[in-house]
């Protein structure tokens, strides 16, 4: 089959045969109709995760699909052949930016039905970080306040509406031509971050979710309420991280020497810092499914390509200029 390959780090995506699927006893067979673009993926060709992430070229790129079940494996209960599914296949197992990937069924959800294969691509990698950051590790309640950073973007237009359905105050940093854009979303405050400081505009804040890092991530602990939290889904890594993903004692050095900075500075405030890696689950994504469905969550797709434009689409992602997903899909 067919599928887009880092043939080496930093080359560009190769267009490449590949083998079929290995199908284990509780994996599912999806043909790919439709895969969502991430800056992970970019990152992951350049290399910058081959600490965490140490995948042996050439491999499949792809972390998001949309598509039809056409096989599984012996032990599979809960899919069929012919059902709609997404997923963001877990780590060490991606690969959708091809015909064909074997999912983990735990790691597959039926596709929301009221939504479309690309809407429903664009969704598995940054609704599951929305979800693990306000529900899982965040545990935002009603009537808390919570800061989002980059709202107008893939994690943040999921996250304010996610943050709204639980009921919570929502702040949160766009540019000036996306303001009615993320208030449209559910958004009670919009900063403008090429004109204003939101440090200077914010306090007692709950929980702050940060895709940012570096000085943002700093300001965002100076505006939490004392005993409030920073979630960083963009750095840096910490010693929690680096258990969850059983690294040796040499990188787990690494990663506390790495945050030491920022888990200080949230000492001496008064505050926490975890870092996020978001990580695959059917079962959340069951539950942001029925979020669609039921029309509190929805999908925001700002552009589209042809499969074939893959590596050109994903090269043209750190330019920015897009709201919400930008997905791949089949002609």
């Amino acid at each position: 089959m067919k599928a887009f390959v880092v043939g080496k780090y930093k080359e560009p995506l190769e267009l490449a045969e590949v083998a079929e699927p290995v199908v284990g006893e509780r994996d599912v067979l999806v043909q790919v109709e439709a895969a969502g673009l991430n800056l992970l993926d970019e990152k992951v060709r350049r290399g910058q995760f081959r600490q965490i992430l140490p995948y042996r070229p050439p491999f499949v790129l792809g972390h998001d699909l949309a598509g039809t079940v056409v096989a599984a494996g012996a032990g599979v209960r809960g899919f069929k052949i012919g059902d709609e599914v997404f997923a963001r296949p877990a780590d060490h197992r991606i690969g959708t930016f091809a015909e064909r990937i074997a999912v983990a069924e735990a790691d597959l959800a039926l596709k929301p039905a009221s939504i479309s294969m690309a809407e429903a691509a664009s969704l598995p990698l940054v609704a599951l970080t929305a979800w693990q950051a306000l529900v899982e590790r965040g545990n935002l309640q009603a009537g808390q306040r919570v800061l989002i950073h980059a709202g107008a973007g893939g994690v943040g237009s999921i996250a304010i509406q996610l943050a709204k359905h639980l009921g919570a105050t929502v702040a949160t940093t766009a540019s000036g031509s996306n303001a009615d854009f993320v208030r449209e979303l559910g958004a009670d405050t919009v900063i403008d971050y090429r004109t204003q400081d939101f440090e200077q505009l914010l306090g007692g804040v709950d929980l702050v979710v940060d895709s940012l890092g570096g000085e943002n991530l700093e300001k965002s602990l100076r505006v939490l309420r004392p005993g409030g939290k920073a979630i960083g889904i963009a750095g840096p890594p910490d010693a929690a991280f680096a258990r969850e993903i059983g690294a040796g004692t040499a990188l787990r050095l690494a990663t506390t020497a790495l945050s030491a900075g920022v888990r200080r500075q949230a000492r001496k405030l008064g505050v926490t810092y975890e870092f996020l890696f978001m990580r695959a689950s059917g079962d959340q994504l069951r539950e942001i499914g029925a979020l669609i469905d039921s029309g509190a969550l929805r999908p925001i797709v700002g552009k589209t390509v042809p499969f074939d434009q893959i590596p050109e689409a994903l090269g043209a992602l750190e330019q920015g200029g897009i709201r919400g997903k930008a997905v791949a899909v089949k002609a």
